[in-house]
């Protein structure tokens, strides 16, 4: 890179600076205990948003107990959002670079702050470098609002599963195919059918599966699920979860050098009553992958819904899988395979298949690279950081949402076989898998000897920080109008996704009465915001961080 300088993270030293504070860290016990207790809670609690060698969903934290006093990050950690509020500059600094505000961790007591703040000091300040053509406003234009607003009516409160917010960590609110009955999932295990306007608790994966775990990680536990569209005969059910790393012997695993936080594990189960509830019957495992975090695993499991029996396309699941947090973590090669591996793809797999390495799935034949003996045949599409939504437009596209790194959030277009970038593009960017890839680069001139796929839709951080996507307005004047949104601030975009540059405006809810924003709804700084459709139709807007579900009344 050409004209490098060095320069520190943002206002990392600018609190010590004026404080007074001679050595902020001396009062920090090196116990080398202390250390390793302090590691384990710090992958527990903080490793799915920072690390020590460069800015990824939160700030690089190399340094930080060298530079603030034992204090300040403990309050910090404890109330983040009642440290930014109060005019501290150093909180507020960093809030205007994330844009978002870190979850809270009022459960942390003071002896395990201690033991984190012990393993923060073990890292010395990484000065990092930055290049004179880096991009420093990657989409400079801001959203316009829409003027559209759009009513809620509280539907129904889900029992909550966590003391702590999310309360409920509601993901993913669609109908079995034929029936229309309508199902929802808590993250920590439960699956829920909506009866009469209730939750009622339908299948509980944490008791069929005890070896699931939720935690850590804000997309850990019940992953996805999708109905066969035949459920109603043959009642077979899929789910992705996750377990600790090693559990078991994984389908797909890397070097053993490289450490396994997490493995996910798809099963499908079979009930002999379709139609009852709770669910009753069994389930068998036909996939386990490793992961090196906690972040970026399987988080979407989905049927083609314009597939009908006969089709090529009937009864082959689409499978999301992100890279298991291994480019930001220094394992960039796992994600960059070119599609010869199952991580950063969506996989098309026969459930009722035999001919996968492992013998329990499918490979259908008419998967781009099925007969290709140097790519894996499960692959679709790759290149993906976090494909963490695949569904159908009205007229049959397929789609994927894709959760950016530190600059770019995405909607792609998918098609059989088609790069789409990651980890050497984020949207239309170019960036160092093996530096410091919070830096955006302009495409080089031979951009097009990589063969990247680029978004239909991209939006930088200035906007929202996670997409979360999304579902399409069935009638009315809107009818065809895409809304997606942004999952920690809440943000709500729409649109018509026509032509190659699709227009993108925001949009507001009311609610009894009153216009506002989705922090206002739910009264909080981090809303965790999800989306649903049932079979009528009917639209939803979920907030985790309270656990409520409301109908969207469109126009």
């Amino acid at each position: 890179m050409k004209n490098s300088v060095k320069f520190f993270l943002p206002a990392l030293a600018l609190f010590a600076a004026c404080s007074g504070e001679k050595n902020p860290g001396w009062d920090i016990s090196t116990d080398q205990e202390q250390i390793t207790a302090g590691k384990s809670l710090f992958e527990q609690n903080c490793a799915a948003c920072h690390n020590f060698t460069q800015n990824a969903i939160g700030p690089n934290l190399s340094g930080v107990t060298h530079e603030m006093t034992s204090e300040w990050v403990k309050t910090f950690i404890k109330n983040p959002t009642q440290v930014i509020e109060s005019g501290d500059e150093r909180a507020k600094s960093t809030f205007a670079a994330y844009k978002t505000y870190m979850p809270a961790f009022p459960n942390l007591g003071d002896e395990h702050l201690d033991q984190i703040l012990s393993y923060l000091h073990t890292y010395e300040k990484i000065v990092v470098e930055q290049s004179a053509d880096k991009i420093e406003n990657p989409i400079p234009d801001s959203v316009a609002d829409s003027g559209i607003r759009m009513e809620l009516e509280f539907f129904f409160q889900v029992p909550p599963t966590d003391s702590i917010t999310p309360l409920a960590k509601i993901t993913k609110l669609e109908s079995e195919p034929v029936s229309r009955r309508t199902f929802l999932q808590d993250q920590h295990g439960v699956m829920y059918e909506i009866i009469n306007g209730k939750p009622v608790e339908y299948l509980n994966l944490k008791k069929l599966r005890p070896e699931m775990v939720s935690k850590p990680g804000l997309a850990t536990g019940f992953g996805s699920w999708a109905f066969h569209p035949d459920f109603v005969n043959n009642g077979i059910l899929y789910t992705s979860h996750t377990v600790p790393g090693g559990t078991a012997p994984a389908d797909f695993a890397y070097a053993d050098s490289i450490p396994v936080k997490m493995q996910w594990v798809l099963t499908e189960w079979k009930t002999d009553n379709p139609k009852g509830t709770p669910y009753i019957g069994e389930g068998r495992e036909f996939f386990r992958i490793d992961v090196p975090t906690q972040i970026h695993g399987v988080q979407e499991l989905a049927f083609n819904p314009h597939s009908k029996e006969g089709d090529e396309d009937y009864g082959l699941l689409y499978v999301g899988i992100g890279d298991g947090g291994s480019a930001e973590n220094g394992y960039a090669f796992i994600p960059d395979h070119q599609g010869r591996l199952p991580w950063s793809s969506i996989l098309r797999i026969d459930p009722s298949g035999t001919n996968s390495k492992n013998g329990k799935y499918g490979i259908p034949t008419s998967n781009p690279f099925a007969s290709d003996p140097n790519k894996a045949g499960e692959v679709f599409a790759y290149g993906f950081r976090n494909p963490n939504r695949v569904f159908w437009s009205p007229d049959g596209q397929l789609l994927a949402s894709e959760i950016g790194h530190h600059n770019i959030e995405e909607l792609n277009k998918i098609e059989p076989g088609k790069f789409y970038g990651w980890p050497q593009r984020e949207g239309t960017f170019l960036i160092n898998p093996y530096g410091n890839m919070s830096d955006l680069f302009p495409l080089p001139g031979n951009d097009a000897d990589l063969g990247a796929t680029y978004p239909l839709i991209q939006l930088d951080h200035d906007e929202l920080n996670a997409i979360i996507a999304g579902y399409f307005i069935p009638s009315g004047e809107l009818k065809g109008n895409f809304l997606f949104g942004d999952v920690p601030g809440g943000k709500l975009y729409i649109s018509d996704l026509k032509g190659d540059q699709p227009k993108v405006e925001s949009w507001k809810v009311i609610y009894n009465g009153k216009e506002m924003t989705t922090k206002e709804l739910c009264d909080c700084k981090r809303v965790d915001l999800k989306f649903g459709q049932d079979k009528t139709g009917q639209l939803y807007l979920m907030t985790k961080f309270d656990g409520k579900v409301y109908k969207i009344k469109t126009p």
